[in-house]
């Protein structure tokens, strides 16, 4: 009989619904930390975005994708923005699904939901940045946004620092009680702003998914570090050019940072250029010193990429077939 045997293998899949359970906060934080460190260091790269309005529903549809040689993680993010999800079928507008392939043969193995995935890893790299490179004395944290990302940013960031105070403002300024009440929980103040009262934070949070820029150059302080993370398509815009010109700018990649981040437009002003952008992993692994004066303002453009996706996802498939949690299907 013809054809090539073939070896049978299981693929792990870890739907939505089980990905609370199996992933905390910390692990996130871990999983994104190494990856950051992995690319700076040349042993793990992210793959061509792909983002196409697909002209339907108003929707944003893409794959983001990458191999971590350190890892040993391969695989990709398929998914997107669907704005109209939250009033027409109660969905949360962000929908995704993580695939894992063995870079040994290829093949698929795992699936795993990937949207409350995502919210953490976008948290968690926030957070990273907060650790590497805010000052260490640094008490209140500014957000700007309060949609249900902003929740997650909000609840990673004061668990990776002590902070003593919350300051916030969103465009709807009837959503400011969703950070309220994460402020609540954790026992924190606090204090919605309008835009110029953010001068008193020492770490600012942007995430909103803003085509103009609402933080300005004059909001921030000396010594302030800002994590602009709602920035990961062309066009959008959440903090004024002149405000990365005058601080030290950093990124999970220069590739999308320059091209979907936030440093398109002082890129596009020629207020910077693509050699003052730095790898937050350079820091990480101590190559780059990071803050070098309680003076100066540091930036973190986080665009999300794929490799923190698949980094957060092969941990929580580890988890799942260690505790026979996943559902394992043979191929």
């Amino acid at each position: 009989m013809g054809g090539t045997p073939t070896t049978p293998h299981e693929l792990v899949i870890v739907p939505e619904g089980m990905i609370a359970d199996l992933l905390t906060r910390e692990a996130s934080f871990a999983a994104v930390e190494t990856v950051f460190a992995a690319m700076a260091a040349g042993a793990a790269y992210n793959f061509p975005v792909v983002r196409e309005a697909i002209g339907h529903e108003d929707a944003l549809y893409g794959f983001k994708g990458g191999f971590d040689r350190a890892g040993g993680v391969l695989g990709l993010k398929a998914g997107g923005y669907w704005p109209n999800n939250l009033e027409k079928h109660g969905l949360i507008n962000h929908q995704s699904t993580v695939f894992l392939f063995d870079p040994d043969t290829g093949r698929v193995s795992a699936m795993v939901g990937g949207n409350y995935l995502t919210a953490l890893r976008t948290a968690a790299a926030a957070s990273v940045s907060i650790k590497h490179l805010a000052r260490r004395d640094a008490k209140v944290l500014g957000m700007i946004g309060a949609g249900h990302q902003a929740t997650f940013q909000l609840r990673a960031a004061l668990e990776a620092h002590d902070f003593d105070k919350v300051i916030g403002w969103n465009y709807h300024p009837e959503m400011l009680p969703n950070l309220a009440k994460v402020a609540a929980e954790m026992d924190v103040p606090f204090e919605a702003v309008e835009l110029p009262g953010l001068v008193a934070a020492d770490v600012i949070i942007t995430i909103t998914s803003s085509f103009a820029p609402t933080l300005l150059a004059e909001h921030v302080s000396p010594g302030t570090h800002i994590a602009c993370m709602g920035t990961d398509t062309k066009g959008k815009q959440e903090v004024e050019a002149a405000l990365l010109a005058r601080a030290t700018v950093f990124c999970d990649e220069a590739a999308q940072s320059i091209s979907i981040g936030e440093a398109q437009h002082a890129i596009a002003e020629g207020l910077i250029t693509e050699g003052d952008i730095t790898q937050l992993g350079a820091v990480i692994n101590g190559t780059n010193p990071g803050r070098t004066s309680d003076e100066e303002i540091t930036l973190f453009d986080g665009t999300g990429v794929g490799l923190q996706d698949l980094a957060v996802a092969a941990s929580i498939v580890e988890v799942a077939v260690k505790n026979g949690t996943a559902t394992l299907v043979a191929l």
